[in-house]
């Protein structure tokens, strides 16, 4: 696992963009849990590379995604923080699915 330490160049998170349609949508996961698929109930959360894994970044750049999004996906723990740090996501509006946080953010 990738640790982000302020300053050390190291990142822990993926970002991917996608433009559809005029809107921009972002992916961001952490990356210790990319890939992988979780269930709890009748919720699942399949964390696919091939929609989540982009480019590496780190705190600042997380958040300068999501600041751009129109629609956004979020998973993990570090990367939900940069979320509600940056006024995207309510801390409210985070679930839970098998102890991994996850939150998705439209703008209208």
């Amino acid at each position: 696992m990738n640790l982000v330490m302020k300053g050390s160049g190291l990142f822990e998170m993926y970002i991917k963009k996608y433009d559809v349609d005029k809107k921009v949508i972002v992916a961001v996961c952490d990356s210790n849990i990319i890939g992988k698929k979780f269930k709890e109930g009748n919720l699942v959360l399949k964390l696919d590379e091939s929609f989540y894994k982009g480019e590496q970044g780190n705190e600042e750049e997380v958040k300068e995604a999501l600041s751009c999004a129109t629609i956004a996906n979020i998973a993990g723990e570090r990367s939900i923080a940069c979320a509600v740090e940056c006024g995207c996501i309510d801390p409210d509006n985070i679930i839970f699915i098998d102890g991994i946080p996850h939150a998705q953010m439209v703008q209208i």
